[in-house]
């Protein structure tokens, strides 16, 4: 392993410690914000979320905007996508985040803490995303991908805007503006958001983790000999990655990925341990058990048909403005409010 490809992979685990430190302290997840939000009515953790992804646009944009990454490298922008497979694998992610009660990330975050409910979860989730990525249902998923998938001329928010005469550059800066911009005022117009700090906090260093997961993998990790991945903050892949190489080490190398989501847990488990937030938990019941593990399955088998996660695309995929990524958070979200609400919401357990 070369000197970029060490920087690329300590980066990935001071990335990762930090961002599990955050998401124990800040209570950090798409899911519990979307659940705040529609069904208690407190909208503190969604506008976090906004903060953050309004930072990482805004950040990530400056660093490609500089010619430090190139995000076309990344599988945000690619050529070729698949946009109802995309939009399926979103819709199958969000509701399972519903059924297992938090997404991949929020996991790790957990398990760190000492939830036992969440080393289910991320092994099942590792499991069956290796299965959709590799394994069994890889076949199925190629097939669905090839027939649907088109090489459309504009991938891109800013290559839309372009399309109507203005150049790249200023395309890119307005596009940016404005969306950062909306989720930015969104966060504090609310008054209950302005007076926590440690939310806002939150928001603020996820959304630069973001932009530094670019930096560490697209800048300090480029290497036109050994090419890394050019990626950032994403649990799909990562974890049915770092599962593997638990089980065969001698035969992988290590990544970005794999380092990250080590990272996190140990940044939830030595936070917990420091803050005395540590503490055992585990199923009530059996049927608990199921619907944990079957929503695990569903967001390992969706976030791989959607290239990502509620953080894999709903952060680092819209940082980059590809339109991709916002189909799949379309489905994502779409899938989210079907298990928060309607008739398919997933019903409370009695005895959870």
């Amino acid at each position: 392993m070369d000197s970029g490809a060490h920087i690329v992979v300590y980066a990935g685990l001071l990335i990762g410690l930090v961002y599990g430190a955050v998401g124990l302290l800040s209570g950090f997840c798409l899911m519990s914000s979307l659940r705040g939000w529609w069904a208690q009515g407190d909208g503190r953790l969604v506008r976090s979320y906004a903060l953050a992804l309004g930072v990482a646009i805004v950040a990530t944009q400056l660093l490609a905007g500089s010619g430090m990454v190139d995000l076309a490298k990344s599988i945000y922008l690619q050529k070729s996508f698949s946009a109802p497979l995309m939009f399926f694998g979103g819709l199958l992610f969000g509701y399972g985040m519903v059924l297992s009660n938090g997404c991949g990330s929020r996991a790790l975050v957990l398990l760190g803490r000492g939830n036992l409910r969440s080393l289910v979860v991320v092994i099942v989730l590792g499991i069956a995303a290796q299965m959709t990525l590799k394994g069994l249902i890889a076949p199925a998923r190629v097939v669905l991908l090839q027939a649907s998938q088109t090489t459309p001329a504009i991938i891109s928010l800013p290559a839309l805007v372009s399309a109507f005469g203005v150049s790249e550059v200023f395309a890119r800066t307005l596009v940016a503006a404005v969306l950062s911009g909306a989720l930015i005022i969104f966060a504090f117009t609310h008054t209950p958001f302005q007076r926590a700090w440690g939310q806002i906090a939150a928001g603020i260093i996820v959304g630069l983790l973001v932009a530094a997961g670019w930096f560490a993998t697209g800048y300090l990790g480029a290497d036109d000999f050994n090419p890394a991945p050019v990626t950032s903050l994403t649990f799909i892949a990562p974890v049915a990655d770092a599962l593997q190489y638990a089980m065969l080490s001698t035969g992988l190398t290590l990544n970005f990925g794999i380092t990250l989501v080590a990272g996190v847990f140990l940044g939830s488990l030595v936070t917990a341990l420091v803050t005395r937030r540590f503490h055992w938990e585990g199923y009530t019941s059996p049927r608990h058990m199921l619907r944990s593990m079957g929503g695990a399955a569903l967001m390992g088998a969706g976030g791989a048909m959607a290239y990502g996660c509620s953080v894999g695309q709903g952060l680092t995929g819209i940082s980059t403005l590809a339109l991709a990524s916002f189909v799949a958070v379309a489905g994502i979200l779409l899938g989210s409010a079907a298990g928060l609400r309607g008739v398919l919401r997933v019903q409370p357990l009695a005895s959870a």
